[in-house]
């Protein structure tokens, strides 16, 4: 099995000495880099298997080396989660729009980001043996969905959900850990010009968590962002 590649795209040099050594116990082998610049460079040159950006970045900042990642289709799938400072959630909601799988909040602890990059890469690894597009079926626990029956379990019970509560549990079923804005979910779910208010999708949400019972806490809020599916 071939060591899996980070790279960190952080112009703190006391943040990339910390990752340095934490990182090092988890076998991975790190690439580092200080500018958006840079780290574009390493990227084409040496490939990743995950990307830690950090937003505030000199010369390119992080959301428009994000934006260069997504737009080169080789990287379209690499797991990148942003890095931010706790007063920049409408940063963090453009980066997750942007294509963004995660994020944390500055200062973070390693062994919480060595977690989130643990999550990337075995979301990866799923999406890579199984097609999520093509997959049909998934089962987490004591919850069950089957998309092409447009049935959902809870252990036995069969949920009854509304059309747009279990759009909303699909999507959700089938990204496991990956962090959605309200505006994700609407354009998920109806297309991104659909007129849905940030509200609606909260009340959809509150209604959904009500019906999975003893799974409701498998949706977790992030504060100020959205919504997550966790199966952690």
């Amino acid at each position: 099995m071939s060591t899996e590649r980070i790279l960190i795209i952080e112009d703190d040099t006391e943040i990339q000495e910390m990752l340095k050594h934490a990182f090092a116990r988890e076998g991975w082998d790190l690439v580092q880099a200080k500018t958006g610049e840079e780290g574009l460079i390493a990227l084409q040159s040496r490939g990743a298997h995950c990307v830690i950006l950090d937003i505030m970045l000199p010369g390119i900042d992080g959301l428009k080396t994000l934006k260069k990642i997504r737009e080169d289709n080789k990287f379209q799938t690499l797991p990148v989660i942003l890095s931010t400072a706790r007063s920049e959630d409408a940063d963090v909601i453009t980066g997750l729009e942007l294509g963004a799988d995660d994020y944390v909040i500055k200062p973070y602890s390693p062994r919480v980001l060595a977690a989130r990059i643990r999550a990337s890469l075995r979301r990866k690894e799923l999406s890579t043996s199984v097609d999520n597009a093509q997959k049909t079926l998934w089962q987490y626990g004591k919850l069950k969905l089957d998309r092409e029956k447009h049935t959902a379990f809870l252990e036995e019970t069969p949920l009854d959900l509304s059309a747009t509560e279990f759009a909303i549990l699909a999507e959700f079923i089938s990204h496991p850990d990956i962090v959605f804005t309200r505006q994700k979910i609407i354009a998920a779910i109806r297309g991104n010009d659909y007129p849905v208010t940030d509200r609606s999708v909260d009340v959809q949400i509150m209604g959904l968590r009500r019906k999975l019972g003893s799974c409701a806490d498998m949706i977790e809020t992030i504060r100020g962002v959205g919504y997550r599916f966790s199966i952690q």
